[in-house]
């Protein structure tokens, strides 16, 4: 087993500025490239380099679900949706899921649309449209209810695209 995760906290005392670790989870088999807490804090999603997505108890460390599986390569970025109902993730393998946070199932089929290697995701506010930045130097935007893409790819990055967001109105998209 692979370490999952380190949870911190800032110190109180003396070194308050260092994180002091409060525990490990473990269950992955292979290496943890993105972790992403729930909106109420209760809950740590986890994507790996063995393919699947992981949904925890952050006070307990235990798993809530079965591993949530379908990528087939590395799952490079997870999130949850600002209402805690979903969670997206990219990866390897090109495609985008989005997934029932509660009842750990996929949501539709995987958006396809990318080219290559997904790097980045993430929810808009009002949990309805996914971005996602791709290393074929695009940025896409989902329906997450439809499983469809909306309009055609932002294009004009010279490179490929590591980091994508929502503005907290949802109106405009930040992507490196």
């Amino acid at each position: 087993m692979v370490n999952l995760l380190c949870i911190a906290k800032i110190a109180e005392g003396q070194d308050k500025d260092w994180p002091v670790a409060q525990g490990s989870f473990w269950g992955h088999t292979s290496g943890v490239t993105s972790v992403a807490f729930s909106p109420d804090g209760r809950r740590i999603v986890s994507g790996s380099y063995d393919r699947t997505v992981r949904v925890w108890d952050a006070n307990g460390g235990v798993e809530i679900s079965s591993p949530l599986q379908g990528h087939t390569d590395w799952v490079t970025s997870v999130a949850f949706s600002l209402d805690g109902t979903r969670i997206v993730s990219g990866s390897y393998d090109n495609t985008v899921r989005v997934w029932d946070a509660d009842r750990g199932v996929e949501i539709g089929s995987s958006l396809q649309g990318h080219t290559d290697w997904v790097t980045s995701v993430a929810f808009s506010p009002d949990s309805t449209r996914v971005v996602s930045g791709s290393y074929d130097n695009t940025v896409r935007i989902w329906d997450a209810d439809r499983g469809v893409e909306i309009g055609s790819p932002l294009q004009g990055h010279t490179s490929f695209v590591t980091s994508v967001a929502f503005s907290p109105d949802g109106r405009r998209k930040g992507c490196q």
